[in-house]
């Protein structure tokens, strides 16, 4: 998996993507799911390393299977919340 994060004004942002996916667009209806590079690419990540981040993470986009599952089982997504367009998983989270 791919983890990039950024700090911005005191937040965090952190977005997690799948390896197999990264660079790629996905369509249903009118949803639209664009994986970009320069977004998500920053560096490798193992589980660990991800639950990590998320649990300091203001904000985070996540994307793909392994991501997702990631973040549901370290409790900072509800399965409930995720969404799928084109059979890809995605998930976003705000902490307010």
């Amino acid at each position: 998996m791919f983890m990039k994060k950024y700090d911005t004004d005191g937040k965090v942002i952190v977005a997690v993507c799948d390896r197999n996916i990264i660079g790629k667009k996905f369509k249903e209806g009118n949803l639209v799911l664009k994986l970009d590079e320069s977004f998500y690419k920053g560096c490798e990540a193992c589980e660990e390393e991800i639950k990590e981040a998320l649990a300091c993470a203001s904000i985070a986009n996540i994307a793909g299977e392994r991501a997702i599952a990631c973040a549901v089982g370290c409790g900072c997504i509800d399965p409930d919340t995720v969404i799928y367009i084109d059979g890809i998983p995605h998930a976003q989270m705000v902490q307010i």
